[in-house]
Formats: structure tokens, sequence, C-alpha cells
């Protein structure tokens, strides 16, 4: 067959070198799709340019006909090039659209609604640094109390979505009326163990808001401290509590605590996107957020977590490094 393809392609040629015509010129690039069709290599339709040359000007010099095999070396490795580009382009083709699946499904299956408790503001933003949120976010809603889990996977991509749908499994099993932050991280740590492969690490700070009381109590699984700001001095303390990353031991205990909340005052929980916010320079100082924080401390909630993450942003020229999540409670 490839010899067919060479007379016709000598023909076509012989022609074009006699008229030099816009026609013959279509007529040889409409040509150019047989090659296609007879998968014949870009070194191969050299060779046959160059046979075909041969046969119609002998004649040329030798520098011509060495150019042309040169040119024939260098087409072969192209091909080869070009063959491991284009099955590279396939497989990466393939892996985003199961991104693109995976993905709804998480934003499917980790859905959560925002908590409506008397005297309770409520407003967070969660976004990821790429395709795919390793920080999760999930509220359970009782009378009189609001509890919030913010977790962050030390893991990327689909397997940190599985971790996150059955840390979301224990949330939903938690038991109503044992549902203490330190409980709540003992139930969801044996899951976790059980469950998630030794090589994925998790941490969580869970918190419970109680409106009757005006409490805040909480627990950290090895998680970012969250910060308590004080309406009446307009300062900022951190609230930590002893506990291990999830699924590293079976029986962990975790410590609890808990803060009085007054009007005005909010409880900020946030993962290390925030935390280690970072310019060319180096991190932005927690200083620099908690700044941020008393500019609209007046704010609601929503508007409080969104000027957060628009200013972290910009500083950081709109390119997070990490999964950004920052919950805001605040009383009313």
């Amino acid at each position: 067959m490839p010899q067919v393809v060479g007379r016709q392609y000598k023909e076509i040629l012989k022609k074009y070198l006699e008229s030099h015509s816009e026609e013959d010129l279509y007529v040889g690039q409409q040509f150019s799709r047989r090659f296609i069709e007879k998968e014949i290599a870009p070194e191969d339709v050299i060779s046959i340019h160059k046979s075909a040359l041969l046969e119609l000007h002998p004649e040329l010099q030798d520098e011509v006909w060495d150019s042309l095999d040169f040119l024939i070396e260098m087409m072969i490795h192209y091909g080869f090039t070009l063959r491991e580009r284009q099955s590279l382009i396939r497989k990466q083709e393939v892996i985003q659209m199961e991104m693109n699946v995976a993905t709804k499904v998480q934003n499917t299956l980790l859905k959560t609604e925002s908590p409506i408790v008397e005297g309770l503001d409520v407003g967070w933003i969660s976004e990821p640094a790429r395709q795919m949120n390793g920080d999760y976010v999930h509220f359970l809603n009782r009378e009189h109390e609001s509890s919030v889990a913010v977790a962050d996977v030390m893991g990327k991509g689909i397997p940190a979505a599985l971790c996150m749908s059955m840390i979301k499994f224990g949330m939903d099993g938690l038991p109503g009326e044992n549902s203490s932050p330190g409980n709540a991280l003992s139930i969801i740590n044996r899951i976790v163990e059980k469950s998630v492969d030794d090589s994925m690490f998790i941490s969580m700070f869970y918190g419970k808001y109680d409106s009757k009381e005006r409490i805040f109590s909480y627990a950290s699984a090895g998680h970012e401290p969250a910060w308590h700001f004080n309406s009446d001095t307009e300062t900022f303390s951190e609230l930590d509590a002893k506990g291990l990353l999830l699924g590293v031991k079976v029986d962990s205990a975790y410590e609890e605590r808990s803060v009085s909340m007054q009007q005005g005052d909010f409880i900020v929980m946030m993962t290390d996107g925030v935390t280690e916010s970072r310019t060319e320079e180096g991190f932005v100082e927690m200083k620099t957020i908690q700044n941020l924080l008393v500019e609209v401390k007046d704010k609601s909630a929503r508007e409080i977590a969104e000027y957060v993450y628009k200013s972290l942003a910009e500083i950081q020229n709109y390119k997070l490094s990490d999964d950004f999540t920052i919950v805001i409670f605040k009383k009313n």
C-alpha cells in the first residue's frame, strides 16, 4: 500500500513543481489525509517525498539528499515523542473525567446545612486550592445546640474524599444524648482507625455551642487551635486542647474545654490553609489575620469569613497554597 501512495504522491508533486499553482497545492494538502488514513508515520512521509524527488530530479546535489536523511532521523524521534505525548494526554483526559465525577460526588455527599440556633450567627467558607477539597466542614443541629466539625485530611484527591465520607458517616451516627466534643472525637477516631489507611492523617476540631448556657465547648484531634475574640477587651485567646490525630490510636482520649460567650464575642475555627497563608516574602503572621478579623468585628459572621478569605487571597495573588477553610460562630 505505501508503494501505491508513493506513486500517487509523486504525480501530485510533479504537477506542483511544474505549475506552482494554488490548485495543485490544494490537491497535495487534501492528499495528506491519505497518510493519516493509512497510518503512515512522519518519517515515512519524508521517505516517500525523497523517493519521488529522486525520480523526478536525480541531478540535485548530495546536500539535498543528506538534508532529507537528516530530517527523516529527526522525524523518527519526533514521532516517538508525539505518540508518547498523545498517550499522556489521553490518560490525563481520563483522570480529569474521573476527578470531575469525584468532585461532584464529594460536593453532593459532603453537603452540610448551616445551623439556625437562637443567639448564634454562623458564617463559613471552604475553598479548595485545587479541584478537590482536602478540608471538611460538617454541622450538627439540635435544639438549643449547634455542633461543628472542621477537619483537614493530610492528602489530596480521591483518597482524601473517601476519608471525608467516612468522617461524615461517623458524624451522622453520633448519639444525640452524648454528643460532647470529647466523646464525639473518640467515636469518630475509632471509626477512622478501623477504616482509613495508615498513610492518611486527619486532624479535626470539634466545637459545640449551647444557646441556653451560652457556652462553647470544644476538643481537638491535633488540629489548628481556634481563636476566641473577646468583644469587651478586643483581644484573642487561643482555644487549644490535647488530643492525637484521628486514627493514630484506637483508644485515644480527647481533652474537652469550654469558654463562655458574651454579646459580640466570636469563635474562629480554621485549617492550616488560613494560618499558613504565605507570600513570596514568607508566612503571613497570625497578628495580621487577627487584625483582619478586628477590622470587621461588627459585621455578620458570613461577612467576617468572606472578608478574611478575600484579603488573604489577595495577599497571595489569588493562588491558594493550601485548602482554605474558616468557620465563624458569633454571639448575637
